[in-house]
């Protein structure tokens, strides 16, 4: 197999994960937003490991609702930016913060009792693996490839060639 064909393959190969991610960021936004009962308040009050003090102050007024109100939108951003192909950078930086925070809150040690989780890792959750996808996206950008930044480019090319 050639060389540009596998660099051509691992291109549409991140564009589908970083689509796939984009929508799972968008999705949880759109039900945090229009859920009125959502509030992350389980979710900080249970924090574990060496950074429960600040998740525990997030969970209390007046912090909650500002913490609250910044994870929907951060969550819609990256879910707009990955999805959407526009400021993708941008959004993987959000979503690896993001991501680390969830991770931090929960993490996935042996010896701390499993809270407010899916499941019972060791170390590794899909937090840390979503991390890594956009730490990929980070690295090996696609909007040019698929996205609006295709389209908005490909109209101001047009543009400048008509006038």
């Amino acid at each position: 197999m050639s060389g540009s064909k596998i660099r051509w393959e691992l291109k549409h190969s991140i564009v589908l994960m970083r689509v796939l991610i984009g929508w799972h960021f968008l999705y949880e936004g759109v039900i945090k937003l229009y859920n009125p009962d959502w509030t992350s308040f389980g979710y900080l009050a249970t924090a574990q490991g060496p950074f429960k003090p600040i998740f525990l102050t997030l969970s209390s007024e007046p912090f909650l609702v500002w913490a609250d109100n910044l994870n929907w939108i951060a969550l819609m951003f990256v879910g707009i930016t990955l999805t959407l192909g526009i400021f993708e950078k941008w959004g993987a930086w959000v979503g690896i913060l993001l991501l680390a925070l969830y991770y931090l809150a929960h993490p996935p040690f042996p010896w701390l009792q499993q809270v407010n989780v899916e499941g019972s890792y060791w170390f590794v959750n899909k937090n840390l693996i979503e991390l890594a996808g956009c730490l990929i996206v980070l690295q090996h950008p696609t909007a040019k490839l698929f996205g609006l930044a295709t389209i908005w480019n490909r109209n101001k090319s047009l543009t400048k060639t008509e006038a």
